[in-house]
């Protein structure tokens, strides 16, 4: 099996930004759901930055519309690595 480690970069509005905030700090009243496991020691903006590029990259990825890709990711590299790497 094939590894690629990817880097995206996107844009996103200041709605999104306090929508993803509202959703961290609703989802820190919540410390047993799955959504925490491998998150414990992260900061609140990795974890509202994290959330705003998993909601567009999951918009992203069930959309069939290009012009949306175009308009919020801005670039996006690719490297094939070994496997191991842990990100």
């Amino acid at each position: 099996m094939h590894t690629v480690d990817t880097t995206f970069r996107i844009t996103f509005s200041q709605e999104q930004y306090k929508n993803a905030t509202k959703y961290i700090e609703d989802m820190k009243k919540h410390p047993g759901r799955v959504f925490w496991i491998g998150k414990e020691n992260k900061s609140d903006d990795e974890l509202i930055l994290s959330h705003i590029a998993h909601r567009i990259l999951s918009g992203f990825y069930n959309s069939y519309d290009g012009w949306y890709g175009s308009s919020v990711i801005l670039d996006m590299s690719n490297k094939q690595t070994n496997g191991d790497s842990k990100i």
